[in-house]
């Protein structure tokens, strides 16, 4: 059975849980199969046992398995021993026995589950004959561990030993008394350190006794491997002459259990389990046809809330014994349901495969559900019409009698449903895929009429009241008038809204007798005299606080159904007024038939609620105490490589546990002994003084934070189980030191430290005043002294600057007088050359024709002019005068251009000078033209284009 988590959690009172459980003879109880991939062990489980906390353990092949709810946990034995045996005492050891090996579990500082081994206590005499350890039991304070050569009483860390007298078999437990059965003395009761024979038992001593069980009147109930049950009162043994013990007789026993005195769990090896009363009828059949995934049992065990675990043969299995629900499904040749009926001792179920029937005093274990023959197509429901049994099926409207089809009323058209017509008691009217139709009663059967004309849309959603004929169809509502001979109809109005408030009719639904429309929770009827809708402000009140609801079904104790969303409530009726129930109905949440509400309220033990995988029962007298407020716990605890697992013995070992900040990622699992519907159960976090608001609702039972800062955390875990119930919250608070850096220590070296460096800097300050006046008076001597050096250097500039501007201006000069020096020559030689010139034309006089004393004048004035033209020396000088002037100049210019020529130097010279062409043509003695060619070859060599000044390039030299 599949079922989904309930989205909504109901207020209703709790009770403590219901001591008298009930095992319900009618349906099966929800079954949850666990296989070794999923617990990680062995196939085989030879026991079971719960701590005071809830978690379960099982004593497995693969060793000690554990599991809390939300993870399985296994812990092996030395030499990987498979356990043959397992008990828990009150302090939460866990004694377990095995093959020549038997001891205990027992959590340490951390909670993680350490193993000690009894058996080495065990002398090498006692140790030769050990063999498997096949029960424990806590008797008077002590341990037993039995084998079949001997029994190992454990207490106080000390052991002794108990030979059995010939070979024991088993041991057990009842109302406080220890029994043996020995192969040949029969059962055995220890007392006083002792063994005495119980009378009349040796009958038993070829039979293998696997179960001793209280029973009435102080009597005890015998579980044989082969021979069946027996009974014994202390005097005699005999047969437990019932259907029970014809059922182990058949299939073989391996003991049992009891629940509350009141039923009898029986374990076989061929045919799953039964529980049965103490008068030896089978209420329950639990095989693999009925869900289990094992026939052979090997053990069984009844929890704290009465449900029962099996240890099988291969794997394990929980049943919610304690549920007020049962189910028929697949098992009982049951599909999707769509309506239910119990008519003439029988129960009708219409299904999306056909209309389905069972005896309603039949033995409903073993029976499946019978096919009514005919009906084999979508039966969308069946209906108790005027006394009679209609079928309303995708063939047609099916008249059904004893389990069969007996007539086919219409087969044209197939039919949602049926109605009767009001003031014709004779008709009915019919919903059919086209309409409707109307049907009479006669004396033959029933018999069709027609197809009412003037309406062709179909729903399965309408009601009778007073004269109309009330519809819904998609969103709209209609209201319908027949005429007077039902072949028509005479008025049809579409209502596309109730009132202003609402625009959607929600659903009609006849209550009390009363057709009421529904919207958003609001209930109206309808006045035919004012023809308007007005609410009905008592009903509405009841829905005040459930949500908006889809369907509504008043059943035949008066009690209201409703779904909302995918879920289903009710309002239990009772003494005129209404309680309400819904937590209850959450494993049924997404199991519902959409759009098809199917309650059938036989009596309020017997409620039947379709399903879309089969058929729910109900019994509400078990109602009380069912749902009880579930426990969490914070099950570990981890950082780093530490990992604490949280139990009752060191919850205040753990709580406000120091965390270094190197370890300052945690880890948190979180668990609940809710074993009902564990898939629906969720959990809910808030780590205080980190998150501020508990987490959303999450089936995750792991929960890591990372890079926490120091200070004190205190985790709470709450949960919520199937039922929407939430438990109180469970907290483990837990420290987290700060980093070396950050502790009150570092602290308060660093105080130190600031307070240190505040000396320091202060002592540094003050030597550096001390400093800076010394500085100070140094600097400003320095200064002065620098003044006074500047002053000095000033002074010696300007000195140097005066010299320069005389040694200028004494160049200048100098120049001056160098072109003055320059004029005079030209002067100097234009006079020589006036002189040649008069010393030509005195050569061409005839001086035959003078005189001798003027030819002897002529000659004196030609040879003194002569004279002074030989012996003027005024251009050579002129020309060293030049180059001594000019001598760095002609340097530099030398070194530039070392391929200049002396006549070019000078003519460089000269136009540094800045002599004319005339000028310079008349002091080297050349034509005009010819400086200009000597002007054109000095820039040729000089590497001058056109546009570049020859003067001023010369003067950058």
């Amino acid at each position: 059975m599949k079922f989904i988590k309930c989205f909504f959690i109901i207020i209703i009172p709790f009770f403590s849980y219901n001591s008298l459980c009930q095992v319900k003879e009618i349906g099966m109880p929800n079954i949850k199969n666990y296989k070794r991939n999923e617990y990680k062990g062995g196939t085989q489980n030879w026991g079971v046992d719960q701590d005071k906390n809830g978690t379960i353990y099982f004593a497995n092949n693969s060793g000690l398995i554990q599991f809390d709810g939300s993870t399985w946990k296994t812990y092996s034995m030395p030499n990987n021993e498979s356990l043959k045996s397992l008990k828990l005492d009150s302090l939460g050891n866990i004694f377990v026995g095995g093959n020549n090996e038997f001891g205990y579990f027992k959590p340490d500082n951390k909670g993680e589950l350490k193993y000690f081994s009894v058996s080495k206590m065990v002398s090498k005499k006692d140790n030769q004959n050990l063999n498997l350890i096949w029960k424990i039991h806590i008797f008077n304070g002590e341990v037993i561990f039995q084998s079949f050569a001997k029994a190992f009483f454990y207490k106080n860390n000390s052991l002794r030993v108990l030979n059995a007298p010939k070979k024991f078999q088993f041991s057990f437990v009842v109302n406080n008394r220890l029994f043996f059965q020995d192969k040949v003395l029969g059962i055995l009761e220890y007392k006083d350190n002792k063994l005495f024979p119980l009378k009349g038992t040796i009958f038993l001593n070829d039979k293998e006794i696997w179960g001793i069980l209280p029973f009435k009147n102080n009597s005890l109930l015998l579980a044989t491997l082969e021979e069946g049950l027996f009974l014994y009162d202390f005097n005699k043994v005999i047969p437990w002459k019932t259907d029970a013990n014809d059922f182990i007789k058949k299939n073989t026993s391996l003991g049992g259990s009891i629940i509350n005195n009141k039923f009898i769990i029986l374990n076989s090896v061929l045919n799953g389990v039964v529980i049965c009363d103490l008068n030896g009828k089978i209420i329950q059949h639990l095989n693999r046809q009925k869900g289990l995934q094992n026939n052979t049992i090997l053990t069984s065990f009844i929890d704290n809330k009465n449900n029962l675990w099996l240890g099988l043969d291969n794997g394990i299995a929980f049943v919610n014994e304690s549920s007020p629900f049962t189910y028929f499904g697949f098992g009982y040749n049951i599909s999707t349901v769509y309506a239910s009926v119990l008519y003439e001792g029988n129960l009708y179920v219409a299904t999306n495969q056909g209309l389905f029937y069972h005896a309603w005093n039949d033995n409903f274990k073993e029976d499946v559900f019978k096919l009514v023959e005919g009906t084999t197509a979508q039966s969308w429901n069946v209906q108790v019409v005027d006394n009679e049994l209609i079928c309303a099926n995708n063939r047609g409207a099916l008249l059904i009698k004893q389990g069969k089809v007996a007539q086919v009323i219409d087969s044209r058209k197939g039919y949602f449903g049926f109605e009767k017509i009001p003031n014709h008691p004779q008709f009915f009217i019919g919903s059919n895929y086209d309409g409707f139709a109307v049907f009479q009663r006669t004396s033959g059967g029933f018999e069709f009429k027609y197809q009412v004309n003037g309406f062709n849309r179909s729903s399965r959603s309408f009601e009778f009241d007073q004269s109309y004929l009330w519809l819904k169809a998609g969103q709209s509502l209609y209201r319908m008038t027949l005429s007077e001979d039902l072949k028509s109809f005479s008025e049809i109005k579409e209502i596309h809204q109730l009132n202003n408030r609402f625009k959607k009719t929600g659903s009609i639904q006849k209550i009390g007798g009363r057709v009421y429309f529904q919207a958003n929770n609001h209930f109206y009827k309808y006045s035919t005299e004012q023809e308007i809708f007005y609410e009905d402000k008592k009903l509405t009140a009841l829905f005040k606080n459930i949500p908006n609801i889809n369907e509504l079904k008043e059943d035949s104790q008066s009690n209201l159904w409703y779904t909302y969303g995918e879920s289903l409530g009710v309002l239990m009726k009772e003494n005129n007024t209404y309680r309400k129930i819904d937590a209850a109905f959450s494993n049924l949440t997404g199991n519902l038939v959409n759009g098809y509400l199917s309650v059938n309220t036989i009596n309020t033990k017997n409620i039947f609620i379709g399903l879309t995988d089969g058929l729910a029962h109900f019994d509400s007298k078990l109602l009380n105490g069912f749902v009880t407020k579930p426990k969490a716990f914070i099950r570990s605890f981890s950082f780093l490589d530490n990992t604490y697992i949280v139990n009752s013995n060191n919850q205040n070992k753990i709580n406000n546990i120091a965390i270094p900040y190197s370890s300052n990622h945690v880890r948190f699992t979180f668990s609940s002994p809710t074993y009902e519907n564990l898939e629906n159960v969720q959990f809910s976090y808030q780590l205080q003084n980190f998150e501020e608001k508990w987490s959303n609702w999450s089936i995750i039972s792991i929960k890591e934070y990372t890079n926490l800062r120091e200070g004190d955390y205190v985790m709470k875990v709450k949960v919520r189980d199937s039922y929407g119930v939430q438990s109180e919250p469970s907290m483990l608070s837990f420290t987290i030191s700060p980093p070396w850096y950050r502790h009150i220590i570092a602290y308060l070296g660093y105080l130190l430290i600031v307070c240190g460096c505040i000396y320091v800097v202060s002592n540094r300050i003050k030597l550096k005043i001390r400093k800076n006046k010394y500085y100070e008076t140094i600097e400003q001597r320095r200064l002065y002294l620098e003044r006074e050096a500047k002053i000095r250097y000033e002074q010696h500039k300007l000195e140097k600057e005066i010299e320069k501007l005389k040694s200028d201006k004494l160049q200048i000069k100098i120049l001056a007088k160098d072109k003055e020096l320059v004029n005079n020559s030209l002067q100097v030689v234009k006079k020589n050359k006036t002189l040649n010139s008069i010393i030509s034309k005195l050569k061409e006089i005839d001086t035959s024709i003078l005189d001798e004393s003027t030819k002897t004048e002529f000659n004196k004035l030609h040879k003194s002019i002569v004279k002074e033209v030989n012996t003027d020396k005024s251009w050579k000088d002129l020309e060293k005068h030049i180059k001594n002037v000019h001598f760095d100049f002609l340097k530099r210019l030398k070194e530039r251009y070392p391929t200049i020529s002396p006549r070019e130097l000078d003519l460089s010279t000269y136009l540094l000078m800045n002599m004319s062409t005339k000028e310079i043509a008349e002091i080297m003695n050349i034509s005009n033209g010819g400086v200009e060619l000597a002007r054109y070859r000095l820039r040729k060599k000089l590497g001058l284009n056109k546009k570049e000044n020859l003067i001023g390039f010369l003067m950058s030299i």
